[in-house]
Formats: structure tokens, sequence, C-alpha cells
């Protein structure tokens, strides 16, 4: 498949590094000449300019392309590049760098097909999104990150906790939220775990069973 990475920052940069192991054809678009260089040592078509005007996308030829992800840390050139892929027929996924209400975040949605939060999806949610992954997936994500899927029992402690709330170890994230009868999906930032939910989480395979406990309100068999 073929991509293009508008940002090479810390997201955009490991984005493009897991989609290019697994024989994906990334196009990296960036303003900072250093970062272009980089990216090109790293062996990644790259391309200098600003991803959010509408010829520098269709430079690339975002006609072949399957997806566009605006990674940059800026919100309106992100949302640009997701509306010239969207133009393009491209799957787009649009960075956010903080929470945001649900009336911004259902504009924003109604437009693009994917918004991750980095801080909680991270590059590798980010790639799962541009695959068009349904984020029910138990798998290795690399030999640090493992994700896992979390069924929520009446018991549990966390219940009526927010998921933005939510007390985890170092470097675990909630990367997606569903109810029990309802596909899992990034959650809004008021969204309460009820009983039942399923969590999908990432972690390092170390604590991925300790948090599954206390996600459960017991201790790990």
């Amino acid at each position: 498949m073929k991509f293009v990475i508008v940002g090479f920052g810390r997201v955009g940069n490991r984005t493009a590094r897991i989609l290019g192991s697994e024989g994906h054809d990334v196009t990296v678009v960036d303003t900072d000449d250093g970062k272009v260089e980089r990216a090109r040592d790293e062996g990644f078509e790259a391309v200098h300019g600003d991803g959010g005007e509408d010829g520098v996308l269709e430079g690339v030829g975002l006609d072949d392309v399957d997806a566009v992800g605006g990674l940059t840390g800026d919100l309106n050139t992100n949302f640009s590049v997701c509306v010239v892929g969207r133009a393009h027929d491209c799957r787009t996924v649009l960075r956010v760098s903080e929470d945001f209400s649900e009336e911004l975040y259902e504009t924003y949605a109604e437009d693009v097909d994917e918004i991750v939060y980095p801080e909680r999806l991270g590059a590798a949610g980010a790639k799962t999104a541009l695959l068009g992954g349904d984020f029910n997936v138990l798998a290795e994500l690399t030999e640090n990150l493992s994700l896992a899927q979390v069924t929520i029992p009446a018991e549990s402690p966390v219940i009526g906790t927010r998921v933005v709330d939510l007390s985890l170890p170092a470097d675990a994230r909630i990367y997606a939220h569903g109810r029990a009868d309802e596909a899992m999906e990034i959650p809004l930032p008021q969204t309460e775990i009820r009983a039942g939910d399923h969590v999908a989480v990432m972690a390092a395979p170390a604590v991925l069973e300790d948090l599954r406990g206390e996600l459960r309100g017991a201790a790990p068999a």
C-alpha cells in the first residue's frame, strides 16, 4: 500500500518506520529541511513543503495513494492535509495534540476517517488507523509494546471512571473503547467506563497481565 505522512516529528517518524518495515511505500512531507534529509537518510521518499497546501500534496501523486496522515503538531495543517486527501479519495487520519470538546470532535470527525491522540494512541495506533484496522486486535506490536483487548466485568473498580482519567502504569495507554454491543473507537474525553465495555490497551509485555488484572478488579492468574 502507498501512504503519505505529513510531519516527520516524533509521531510521523515512528509511523513511517513501522509502515516501511512492513513493506509499504511511504512518502514523507515536511517543512523542515533537516527532517526531510533525515527521512531520505532512512530510505523514505521525502518532499520539502507545506503539506497543508494543495499543490504540495498533489505533487506526490495522491491519485495512487491509499491513505494520508496529517501528523504534524499543528491542527490546522493536519486538517488541510485531510481535506486534500479526501478530495483524492484517500483514507484520512488527523492528529490532534490534546483532547477537545465533543462538539469540536464531531465537527472534525465528519470530514476525516480517523482522529488520533498521540499521547494515548501513539504512532503504532496511527499506523493501525491508516491501514483501516478496527482496533479489535490482540497482537505483538513491536518487541517493546503489545496490544490487548480487555472486557470490563461488573466488579471492576474502574467502572464510572472516564477513560482519559484512568491511572495506568508508565507507557501504558488506552487507545480504543467500545460498549458491549458496539464497535470500538477512539474514546471521547467524557466517555465513562461501564460494566461489559471493551477497552484496547497498549503496554509493555511485562506489565500487560498486571494491567489486565487492575482493569478487571482481580489479580492476574
